[in-house]
């Protein structure tokens, strides 16, 4: 006799890590994304148009879908847009994110809930889970709330922290490496930050390590690449892959930029916990390989 196909609940289809983990987990899930501003379509997954900000519709959605499991990546991400806007991020980085925990423990389901590197300073990497939080911006402000209330509310959910991600991009979304090789092709100039350090990971491997948590993890984990590399060097590994050795690639700091919000200047971070649970993520020059 087969088993019922359970249902996967992904908030934040539209986005980029949530298009991505949309289009994998629909091979063994009945998958269900949310879009709100960005409707998107995506085959065999059942595209569910909601505001997560609004609770009346939130417990709604959660009635109807009666999910097996979530995988909440729905958010404001952009740090310059949440230090401009702190109400309205607000909102969907820390007060939907409570309601969804809440939401889960009623129904005793797994939850993963993505967190972001940037609730670290970047003045002690790498970091491990258990070090504490000390973010430098609203956002890293907000996904450190949220990560609190979250395992406060629901202590069996998992909090996963991630880190820059490149790969395919979705139709409303893609990741930072679309723009570069756009202006890669166009010969434009880039201008790339020499002082600051990220350990960057693909999509897919990111999506890996999501279910892995969902599977095995209560409490934070840490999804981070093998490599710590600056945002210059990355730049010119990509040129190198994509086959634009003429890439104009400017080499500048940080202070060079105009940016609302404040970034650490490392937030590497330390992921044997997931590698001991099965997680996999490639030498940085293969996750390039596969997705340019």
């Amino acid at each position: 006799m087969r088993l019922p196909v359970k249902r996967l609940l992904v908030t934040g289809a539209s986005g980029f890590l949530g298009w991505n983990v949309c289009n994998l987990a629909k091979r063994e899930w009945d998958t269900f994304g949310t879009v709100c501003s960005h409707p998107v379509e995506i085959g065999g997954v059942n595209i569910i148009n909601t505001d997560l900000t609004d609770p009346a519709g939130l417990r709604k959605l959660f009635s109807e879908v009666r999910p097996d499991a979530v995988i909440h990546t729905a958010a404001a991400a952009k740090p310059d847009y949440c230090q401009t806007h702190k109400e309205e991020s607000h909102k969907i980085n820390v007060e939907a994110v409570l309601l969804i925990a809440s939401l889960c423990a009623d129904s005793k389901i797994p939850c993963v809930f993505t967190s972001t590197d940037l609730v670290f300073d970047g003045m002690n990497a790498p970091y491990r889970e258990e070090d504490p939080v000390s973010p430098v911006n609203i956002y890293g402000e907000q996904k450190a709330l949220a990560e609190e209330g979250m395992l406060k509310i629901y202590p069996d959910a998992a909090v996963c922290r991630m880190v820059l991600m490149f790969g395919v991009p979705g139709p409303a979304s893609g990741s930072f490496i679309q723009p570069m090789l756009k202006a890669m092709h166009e010969a434009r100039e880039i201008r790339l930050f020499t002082d600051e350090f990220r350990n960057p990971i693909s999509a897919r491997t990111a999506v890996d390590g999501l279910f892995t948590a969902l599977n095995k993890v209560k409490g934070i984990l840490h999804l981070g690449g093998r490599e710590r590399i600056s945002r210059y060097d990355f730049g010119r590994l990509l040129a190198e892959i994509s086959g634009h050795k003429d890439a104009r690639l400017t080499p500048c700091l940080q202070k060079d930029a105009r940016q609302s919000a404040p970034r650490p200047p490392d937030v590497t971070l330390e992921s044997s916990k997931a590698v001991s649970l099965g997680f996999n993520p490639l030498p940085l020059r293969d996750e390039l390989e596969k997705c340019v």
